[in-house]
């Protein structure tokens, strides 16, 4: 089933991999509802607005609708769906992305010895992800079509920057896989896409601030934040998604598969052939109560 025009969410889009993946669904001419909580520039360090984000995905070709939410807010998540089902009547994409990072995750130490905030990306990135997908799965399975992915890294199979991070992306695999179960029978795909190292803004003040600790990641085989936007318009469009709904993807992996290119045509590799890590799939047994 496919709409004239495609109508997505996707969270925490004020920078970053969700602003990337909203400017790329509007490239494709979707109506993209772009969500944060950075309303001005100086809400944050990094640059970028929801509402920027939002003209981006305008001047691209599609239509960006702004709205703040703090996705540790459930009142603030019901109410983002409730506008979605209000003013468009459908949601087509649910993009789950949003997490709360802060800059101490990557400095040196143990778990222990870092700030005890590290674990708020749980909060948000994996309780604030439940409960988007809870209110998109309303609406997906009344309609009988939808997409729902989850943005997901490597560091759910091996350490990156400690357990409060690695936690994070484990559990949004988990949680792909399992809706995955409960939608089986309404024609909706759960996927958790394994995006590999981001040009973000963030990411490269990080290597500026440390060279030699980031040394081994090569700019030129990173991927833009659109990339994954580019594959998960993809998967929307392609008629046997419900094959691989549940699984953990290596977006790498999934361009080659749709022949798509990341900036100057460029193929960024896949985390399997660079370092031998590759997702390990959910055992098909299934208990329901």
């Amino acid at each position: 089933m496919k709409q004239s025009v495609v109508v997505a969410i996707v969270t925490g889009a004020s920078r970053g991999a969700g602003r990337g993946i909203a400017i790329a669904l509007g490239r494709h001419g979707c109506t993209v509802y772009v969500t944060g909580r950075s309303l001005r520039e100086a809400d944050s360090p990094l640059p970028g607005t929801i509402f920027e984000t939002a003209d981006l995905v305008t001047a691209a070709g599609g239509k960006g609708i702004a709205v703040c939410v703090d996705h540790n807010n459930d009142a603030d998540v019901a109410a983002l769906f409730d506008q979605v089902k209000r003013e468009q009547g459908r949601l087509d994409i649910l993009v789950s992305n949003a997490f709360q990072s802060h800059d101490d995750l990557a400095k040196p130490g143990h778990f222990w010895e870092k700030p005890l905030n590290q674990v708020d990306m749980w909060d948000v990135g994996l309780r604030g992800a439940y409960v988007a997908s809870y209110h998109a799965a309303k609406i997906f399975s009344s309609q009988q079509h939808g997409l729902l992915v989850f943005t997901s890294a490597p560091g759910a199979q091996h350490y990156v920057f400690g357990p409060a991070y690695g936690v994070h992306k484990a559990g949004l695999d988990k949680m792909a896989a399992d809706m995955a179960v409960d939608f089986k029978d309404f024609n909706v795909a759960s996927i958790s896409i394994w995006m590999g190292a981001l040009l973000t803004d963030r990411l490269l003040k990080m290597i500026e601030a440390e060279p030699e600790r980031y040394a081994y990641l090569n700019p030129a085989k990173m991927e833009t934040p659109e990339f994954t936007g580019h594959i998960i318009w993809a998967l929307f469009n392609d008629p046997d998604v419900m094959a691989i709904s549940g699984q953990h993807l290596i977006g790498a992996e999934l361009a080659i598969k749709y022949n798509i290119k990341d900036s100057e045509g460029r193929q960024p590799p896949s985390y399997r052939d660079t370092y031998g890590v590759a997702p390990v799939q959910q055992h098909p047994f299934v208990i329901k109560g």
